[in-house]
């Protein structure tokens, strides 16, 4: 006769925020009104921006920065939306309407390269106008900018993503003897004659605007916002063509990314313990390798002080079809592994005293003891897998769901926690189903269950990608599939080796 499951049940006290000279709060608005970001050296008494859009577009971004100066109120019918007092006001930081510098792009040619016929040469040239005019600048004019704001229009993001088809209306003949199937061959196939492998180029390169503008700029360093013209059109003229956030959501979530992207530091965690480092794994699937298991890895890097760090694994065949997970070998986990400490000691000055990787799958033998050969002896270390389930439903009396923060101890190494849920202090739940948790599961090490449900409850609430209460997954996980897109964007000889700060791929 089998035993039955015991659960025990708590709720975890929301993770505070530091602020300011040291103030604390757990709501990320709440903390920036009253007290500004933290404190820091690094963080910037000006945002230096550079625009690159049409006319239309940087005319748009002008009023917008000016719109953003001034207080903007919050929508009475909102229960989640904040008034925003204005950027200066927020971080004692100017950021002015006139640009470092402003690149005009000329929507005829957009037009004539986005709409020709072959989707892959379209693409890699309407991202090359923008591409080419950021990198030309960054090589030739020693003027600093801090955040490239891409203004796009409309179409551009339409006709730029993998799955968006062109009306035979609007299509412009290309005269490319290139396919996809030859360029692939010429890729293990090298041809001696130049002009076929520049031919085979924009092959290289993924069907995705925002991934390969992002990937054809990472070499460089530059720092990308992509914005569509009518988010910014839609804004000031108080009208949309596409269902939006607020104007004051909009502007929260802008400023503070920004912020983040012009190297300020928004906030810290409020009780983290010193000497921590976590880790996140990325995987995708690489489609111009020569077969299913070819994979590109790597991994998010997060310290105490919540900076954060995206390194490039070897791409190999890290991928099984069968089971449908990634594991790297010995090998490679060892290579990664030994980055990651080198780095954090490079940043802290010591190697760390507890290190979580944090996957979607769990750690088999011979990846976890490649990561071990990595770590020092000093080092506790832990490999935690994450996942969003639905196995395990929570509900309490009345109309509002399972509070945030919830979690649900099944055992000594699995956990259920409730990251999106009813919370208090907001009186609401900014969601319209019943939230799902996560389940953890402690598949290497001997941290407690608690600790690591208490740490990735933490971790949800460092997405400088926004200004939200706290996100449904950890930031160690939460960007994964994203960087993982703009790693393959691009041949590899196209991502640097060297690990590059979290800002470069948000």
């Amino acid at each position: 006769m089998s035993s039955a499951i015991s659960y025990k049940a708590s709720v975890l006290e929301e993770p505070k925020l530091r602020f300011g000279l040291g103030q604390f709060s757990r709501d990320p608005k709440e903390g920036l009104f009253l007290f500004g970001p933290v404190r820091e050296l690094s963080n910037p008494t000006e945002v230096r921006c550079g625009v690159i859009g049409t006319l239309t577009g940087i005319a748009s971004y002008r009023a917008w920065v000016e719109k953003i100066s001034k207080a903007i109120p919050a929508p009475l019918s909102s229960r989640v939306s904040v008034f925003y007092p204005g950027f200066k006001q927020l971080f004692n930081c100017s950021w002015s309407s006139k640009a470092v510098v402003e690149l005009v792009v000329s929507p005829g040619e957009l037009a004539a390269v986005l709409h020709r016929s072959d989707r892959h040469e379209a693409i890699h040239s309407t991202v090359g106008i923008f591409a080419s005019a950021i990198n030309a600048f960054l090589v030739n004019d020693d003027r600093r900018v801090d955040i490239w704001f891409v203004v796009i229009p409309d179409e551009v993001f339409d006709l730029g993503r993998p799955n968006s088809r062109l009306a035979a209306a609007q299509r412009i003949q290309s005269s490319a003897s290139m396919n996809a199937k030859l360029a692939k061959r010429l890729r293990r196939e090298p041809s001696l004659f130049p002009e076929d492998m520049k031919a085979a180029e924009p092959y290289l390169y993924k069907l995705d605007f925002h991934n390969q503008l992002k990937a054809r700029l990472i070499k460089n360093r530059a720092v990308t916002q992509v914005i569509r013209e009518s988010t910014l059109v839609g804004e000031i003229e108080g009208v949309s063509k596409r269902r939006m956030q607020d104007a004051a959501s909009i502007a929260w979530n802008i400023s503070v990314s920004s912020f983040y992207k012009a190297g300020g530091r928004p906030w810290r965690l409020g009780r983290i313990r010193d000497g921590v480092c976590y880790v996140g794994l990325v995987f995708k699937i690489d489609d111009r390798g020569p077969d299913k298991s070819y994979a590109c890895c790597g991994a998010q890097m997060f310290l105490s002080n919540g900076e954060g760090m995206v390194f490039k694994g070897t791409p190999g065949p890290w991928y099984s079809p069968s089971t449908r997970e990634f594991h790297l070998s010995k090998e490679q986990a060892a290579e990664l592994g030994n980055r990651i400490i080198k780095a954090y000691t490079a940043e802290v000055g010591c190697a760390p005293s507890e290190l979580f990787i944090h996957g979607r799958t769990r750690f088999n033998d011979e990846e976890w003891s490649g990561f071990e050969s990595a770590i020092p002896k000093s080092t506790r270390a832990a490999g935690i897998r994450i996942s969003r389930t639905d196995e395990f439903k929570l509900f309490r009396p009345g109309r509002m769901p399972v509070i945030r923060g919830t979690l649900v101890i099944q055992s000594e190494t699995v956990g259920y926690l409730w990251t999106s849920g009813f919370v208090p202090e907001l009186d609401t739940y900014p969601g319209w189903e019943v939230p799902n948790p996560l389940r953890l599961e402690r598949c290497r090490g001997n941290a407690s269950i608690t600790t690591i449900a208490e740490d990735v409850f933490q971790l949800t609430k460092l997405n400088f990608n926004a200004c939200i209460y706290g996100d449904g997954m950890p930031v160690t996980l939460r960007f994964a599939d994203a960087i993982g897109e703009i790693l393959t964007a691009a041949p590899s000889s196209d991502i640097p080796e060297m690990p590059l700060s979290f800002r470069h791929y948000i």
